[in-house]
């Protein structure tokens, strides 16, 4: 043993005891519990290697602490290949010269040669491992600079000692896929200098994608930021066609510019986001019973390589919170969360800035200054790398179903992305799903008809009374990724021809079309949960009543149905049994178990009925398909498998759109598919085909618990079919070209509310003004009916239409849809007469 080693040794030995008393490892990746050979792929036969990017002390005393815990191959082994002998198993890739220059690592190169000259039996895993003390991005200014951020560079011993005193209770450890060096070799080149090279580039890459994924780019002072919006060519641009267009000088529209960027912009800091990560944390524990989180390997794998844009669904103010928090503890760059400036209220406000936030009024119409500024906001931001978050529902559902995508953001991402197209921008869809929400009242009195309530800091401790009340769990499925270059060579193949055009043609449509992907995206990771699979059965009971034992086989057969259902699957499904899923509801307050002498019955309270409505709505779009098939047997006894898609085919496209379904290449094969599950579980009969008879399919007989569980699966479509025929009735009663949009939209929804207050429900939803104007936009886009001079016209495919929809309703329900109708043709009729006979009296006088 060296003289060297004999000193060194015990500093090392009581370094690694003062870490091992001090530090905490707040995240470890793999996950630290199932940590192990398998978890991170290694060969327990093969020798392992830790690969560093530089040389840090503390950093290899902690791995060995976690090596030698989990019982993983420990960095102070020695290795012997050939020649070659190593007192221990790890490497820095990088060294620094007395020059000041990181230089390529000599132990790797010399790993290399012994290799190069070993047997094609000998092998050794390099495992790239990466430390980070605390989580701040790294910054272009200040104090901080010095200690607060993780750095590429070789720390000072001072600047280290500082960050393990101010983070070694939140240390990040993430373990890389191991390296078979030897297979890596024979796979390139020869020539031992290349070799060298080419492993150290793929191992430096890692790296350099796990720091941009954990950490993100460099953040700039928000001054700097604000400066360089005003500094913008698009900015200077829009501000000489002002001056010049209102006769204003540039210097006061400039001054005006400045105070639009401090408006918006947010002012990120890490010791807020620390704080807010053990703050929600504890709010959460209060709150809910816990935060499921899947699918999130699909970000990481591409955090490295693409811009990301969270676009979550919005049902709650608890959305951009959890997500961040999610974001945070699973490894990743928190995102720049766009907020609405109702937010930007005292002390909650400037607390969001520093969490992320960036603020935006609800309308640019008007203002193109401000336009133009947020726009340049939104660009840079993408652009330096800086991950965003956004809703693009606008506003939080108030049905709880997923709303038409607004395409203000969407658009502005597609602009920056045109204007820059060096890294690929990824769209990430994130469903979060409540077993129940704290809005919930307030939302069925907005449906109601109250105005909405200005959102006030009294708010926050309006919450925190109710975190005695039991909340459920709390769902957030991660859907498909959307990388936009992909996406537009499949739907706009010319778009990089055209990309430097100020606006190009395909661009009207491709915002759309990309807000109605990314939303379908969102619809198919929905979380079944016990409270919206509880709701979708009860509220399809007469009386919102149904015995225990029938709701539990029911909801057995729901989740039955929604696993083995064509198409994608990016859904969730709950854990346990019916009676467990009943007895939570319960739990809840969400339902009332009543016990009866026969049996106990599940019943919901008309307050009760009320609020499962937007539980319901959650995941009303994963059993379409299947609803409105067994819709389609309620008035028809049998059906061939051609007449059934003739019967369902002109209803499907009006459901696909309200509820952003994923739409199936061939409709025809999904019914196929879907009547094959529904016969096997009881709710249908087939008749195979024999000689001239074809193959068809009954409902049961009506005194069967099939025919009621088919009539249960098909109840929750009938609004949506509802509203559907009475805005064509009501279009078809006018006339072609006789009414404009806003006129329809609410005739219609009067009509709606009119049948719900004469059949005595208490659903609020369902004459929902945003679900008429949806309606209408999916029959523009079908080219049902058109606009012309701002009017309303239609031909003979839209009575067409009706008739299909007529055949698929009972005669009682028609009637009394016609009954409605009728009676507020009447009403008009009789308003429009006494406006004539006013209007005769006055001239009469004159």
């Amino acid at each position: 043993m060296s003289p060297v080693t004999l000193v060194l040794r015990p500093l090392r030995n009581v370094s690694r005891r003062l870490l091992d008393k001090w530090v905490e490892l707040r995240a470890v990746e793999p996950d630290i519990n199932a940590l192990d050979h398998s978890a991170l792929n290694l060969d327990p036969t093969l020798p392992v290697v830790y690969v560093f990017p530089y040389q840090a002390l503390s950093d290899e005393l902690v791995v060995e602490q976690l090596c030698e815990a989990r019982g993983l191959p420990s960095p102070t082994l020695p290795l012997s290949i050939g020649d070659l002998r190593l007192s221990h198993s790890r490497l820095r890739l990088l060294r620094r010269s007395r020059s000041d220059r990181s230089l390529l690592s000599r132990r790797l190169a010399k790993l290399i040669a012994a290799l190069e000259d070993a047997p094609s039996d000998v092998e050794v895993q390099l495992v790239p491992v990466s430390v980070f003390w605390g989580r701040a991005p790294g910054k272009e200014f200040g104090f901080w600079k010095f200690i607060s951020a993780d750095s590429w560079r070789v720390t000072g011993v001072l600047r280290r000692a500082i960050a393990i005193l101010a983070h070694g209770r939140s240390v990040d450890l993430h373990f890389g896929q191991p390296l078979r060096l030897h297979e890596a070799l024979r796979e390139g080149p020869q020539d031992s200098a290349l070799a060298h090279r080419r492993i150290s580039r793929l191992l430096r890459v890692h790296f350099r994608r796990v720091r941009t994924r954990l950490l993100g780019p460099d953040l700039s002072h928000r001054h700097t930021m604000i400066r360089n919006l005003q500094k913008a060519p698009a900015v200077q641009d829009v501000i000489s066609e002002l001056a010049r267009e209102q006769n204003q000088p540039p210097a006061h529209l400039e001054k005006r510019a400045l105070q639009y960027g401090r408006e918006i912009a947010s002012n990120m800091g890490y010791p807020v986001q620390r704080f807010l990560a053990h703050a929600l944390k504890r709010l959460w524990h209060k709150l809910y019973d816990g935060v499921e989180v899947r699918g999130m390997s699909q970000v990481k794998a591409i955090a490295g390589d693409c811009e990301l844009i969270y676009v979550p669904c919005h049902r709650s103010h608890i959305d951009y919170l959890l997500l961040s928090y999610v974001l945070f503890h699973e490894g990743l760059m928190t995102p720049h969360v766009a907020a609405g400036k109702n937010l930007d209220m005292p002390i909650i406000g400037p607390i969001l800035r520093r969490g992320g936030a960036f603020f935006l009024r609800r309308s640019f119409r008007g203002n193109r200054l401000y336009a133009t500024v947020f726009d340049e906001y939104v660009h840079q931001l993408i652009t330096r790398g800086h991950p965003l978050e956004y809703f693009i529902e606008g506003g939080r559902s108030r049905t709880g179903r997923m709303l038409p995508p607004r395409p203000g953001m969407l658009a502005m991402t597609l602009r920056s992305f045109l204007r820059d197209t060096r890294r690929e921008v990824a769209f990430v869809p994130v469903y979060i799903g409540y077993e129940k929400v704290f809005e919930s009242l307030s939302y069925q009195r907005e449906l109601s008809g109250a105005s909405k309530k200005k959102e006030s800091p009294l708010d926050l401790i309006r919450v925190l009374g109710q975190l005695k009340q039991p909340f459920g769990k709390v769902y957030l499925n991660i859907g498909e990724p959307l990388k936009l270059g992909e996406w537009l060579d499949d739907t706009a193949p010319d778009w990089k021809a055209s990309r430097h055009q100020r606006r190009p043609e395909w661009l009207t449509q491709a915002v759309p079309q990309l807000g109605h992907e990314i939303a379908t995206r969102i619809n198919a990771a929905a979380a079944l949960n016990p409270v919206s699979l509880t709701a979708l059965v009860l509220l399809s009971t007469a009386h919102h009543a149904i015995e225990a034992s029938l709701l539990q086989r029911q909801l057995a057969m729901l989740v039955r149905l929604a696993d083995k259902l064509p198409g994608r699957h990016d859904h969730s499904l709950p854990e346990g049994t019916p009676d467990e899923w009943v007895a939570h509801c319960v739990h809840l307050g969400l339902v009332t178990l009543r016990p009866q002498s026969l049996g106990e019955l599940v019943i919901a309270t008309p307050e009760q009925a009320s609020l499962l409505t937007w539980y319901r709505n959650n995941v009303l779009h994963l059993l379409a398909l299947p609803a409105l098939i067994a819709f389609a047997f309620r008035n028809t006894a049998q059906y061939t498998l051609e007449a059934l898609e003739d019967q369902i085919s002109p209803a499907w496209p009006l459901l696909v759109r309200e509820l952003f379904v994923p739409e199936a290449p061939e409709l025809k094969a999904d019914i196929a598919a879907t009547l094959a599950l529904m016969s096997e579980e009881g709710l249908l009969e087939h008749q195979a085909a024999t000689g001239d008879t074809p193959e068809r399919w009954s409902r049961p007989v009506a005194s069967q618990e099939p025919s009621e569980q088919l009539r249960l699966l098909a109840q929750p479509v009938q609004p949506t079919l509802e509203r559907g025929y009475l805005l064509i009735a009501a279009l078809l009663q006018h006339g072609s070209g006789t009414l404009d949009r806003e006129s329809l939209e609410s005739h219609s929804g009067a009509l709606a509310e009119r049948l719900t207050l004469l059949s005595g429900l208490n659903a609020p939803e369902f004459f929902d003004k945003r679900l008429f104007s949806g309606l209408l936009d999916t029959l523009l886009e079908l080219e049902f009916i058109w606009l012309e001079s701002g009017q309303l016209c239609f031909g003979e495919a839209l009575e067409d239409l009706q008739v299909h929809g007529r055949d698929l309703f009972d005669p009682a329900l028609r009637h009394r849809l016609q009954h409605v109708r009728l009676r507020d043709s009447e009403a008009a009729d009789e308003t429009a007469s006494a406006d004539h006979k006013a209007s005769d009296a006055s001239s009469q006088r004159e």
